[in-house]
């Protein structure tokens, strides 16, 4: 019999159970949505997959575009930590910001994210849905170390607020440039340095 004390414990157990199914199939769909892309993955394959049954991902997701919004969230929080990690190993504010600029264009060559971030995400999400995920994780980082390189005396008069939108815009680009070009890697080089001149001019003399 089930005791009024008992109920809350088997409410977090089921809380929990409920929470590790989403967890399964998040990790599920990222693999393959990053593998072989929106259009071709089933909620099916996702569910056999994460080892859950089809109506089990239906339950949790009403549907495969809801599915891969959680997906795009998800790299968008891993993106973000891997920022604020590579920031953190930098000794001021200014090398810190360039360093993250950096691992971001070069984190767009790996092939998961390229293809659910740069390539999938606007079509099947909106650029609306997109960006103001983005603005949450990706901006929100960028905004952060320009804030601190300003609070050091790198970045003169000005709207700082527009000067991150710009950055971010033109960051986003070069993702895409990126994720379109026939050899990313090689591309990567010029790339980098076009961002880094960009992010110079829009700082102090």
């Amino acid at each position: 019999m089930t005791t009024p004390s008992s109920r809350p414990t088997a409410r977090r157990t089921q809380a929990e159970r409920s929470d590790a199914t989403t967890a399964q199939l998040i990790t599920a769909a990222q693999r393959l949505f990053g593998r072989d892309g929106y259009a071709t993955t089933s909620i099916a394959a996702v569910a056999a997959e994460a080892g859950v049954t089809k109506g089990a991902a239906y339950h949790h997701f009403e549907g495969k575009a809801a599915l891969f919004r959680a997906v795009f969230v998800r790299e968008q929080e891993e993106i973000a930590a891997e920022l604020e990690r590579a920031a953190a190993e930098e000794p001021d504010a200014w090398s810190a910001l360039r360093r993250g600029c950096r691992r971001f264009l070069e984190h767009c060559l790996t092939p998961g994210f390229r293809r659910i971030v740069l390539l999938d995400a606007p079509a099947v999400l909106g650029w609306e849905t997109v960006r103001a995920i983005e603005y949450a994780h990706t901006l929100r980082v960028l905004a952060g170390g320009m804030r601190a390189a300003a609070a050091a005396g790198h970045f003169g008069d000005g709207d700082l607020d527009v000067r991150c939108q710009m950055m971010f815009g033109a960051l986003c680009e070069a993702g895409m440039l990126l994720a379109r070009s026939p050899d990313p890697a090689s591309a990567l080089t010029s790339v980098t340095a076009e961002a880094e001149r960009l992010l110079s001019a829009l700082a102090a003399p």
